[in-house]
């Protein structure tokens, strides 16, 4: 069997994550929280954006790399869900559990699905594994899409060319954000912002369409179908149907997050 289809089911066991109120403050700030929205910047009424999350959980798809069946170096980032279930503590630890649910074969390239569960929520990490596959395996299920032209809502981000390298204290450290070799080795012209950024930066601001809190969030899912290079304007569209958010993500007239949904 090709070596990262037998991944499917693989137990990554189990890991214990501490952070604190400093570490949530510094997410929200990278993900553009502004210094007047005191409840993500301010410990003393502090609410832990969910999307916070998604970094303590980044040791399961470091652990998946670590098994040999790819190269890590080579994998990118494709896609991303979360369920949240309870509110984040201001500060603490976390028991969290994770496997491999699924891999899909793409033909030229692989897919792995690593989920990851505690307490507070369950998120998936879906890798991108160029030359991987070919196997004959099954396809991964298409996600519809919504066009979002004429989007009612749009919100711009400035995307500040040191934001990679701040966003990087928050845990996710892969050297294609800091690393202009390992950048150009991806084909990239330089280092590039992290998709969680991407998603944390459009997540918080969708809230807004949905007349919620972004720490209401309940539910997200998107594609990463672009790189996002730094020194450039993000542009977030977004259309809602009471709680339920349909949004992408732009760079001018290149998409960089496809397939956003939201619940709040």
């Amino acid at each position: 069997m090709n070596a990262v289809a037998s991944l499917k089911g693989y137990d990554l066991g189990s890991r214990v994550v501490s952070y604190d109120e400093s570490d949530a403050i510094l997410y929200a700030l990278c993900v553009g929280a502004q210094p007047g929205q005191l409840p993500l910047v301010y410990e003393r009424d502090l609410h832990v954006l969910p999307t916070f999350g998604l970094g303590l959980g980044l040791w399961a798809v470091e652990e998946a790399g670590e098994l040999g069946a790819y190269d890590r170096l080579k994998s990118l980032h494709a896609a991303q869900q979360l369920t949240v279930h309870a509110p984040f503590p201001r500060s603490g630890k976390i028991e969290m559990r994770a496997h491999v649910t699924d891999v899909w074969d793409k033909g030229s390239a692989a897919t792995v699905d690593i989920a990851v569960e505690c307490e507070q929520f369950t998120a998936t990490y879906a890798i991108h594994l160029p030359g991987s596959g070919g196997w004959g395996g099954e396809r991964a299920p298409s996600t519809p899409r919504v066009d979002l032209e004429d989007a009612p809502f749009r919100a711009d981000t400035y995307i500040a060319a040191n934001l990679p390298a701040l966003y990087r204290l928050t845990g996710d450290l892969h050297p294609v954000h800091i690393d202009p070799e390992v950048s150009s080795g991806y084909g990239f012209e330089r280092p590039i912002l992290h998709g969680l950024c991407t998603l944390g930066i459009a997540a918080r601001t969708v809230a807004e369409a949905a007349g919620a809190q972004p720490w209401e969030l309940r539910e997200l899912r998107a594609r990463f179908a672009a790189p996002v290079l730094p020194d450039a304007t993000l542009t977030v569209r977004a259309q809602a149907s009471g709680t339920e958010v349909d949004f992408d993500a732009r760079i001018d007239t290149t998409g960089v997050l496809s397939g956003g949904h939201a619940s709040f």
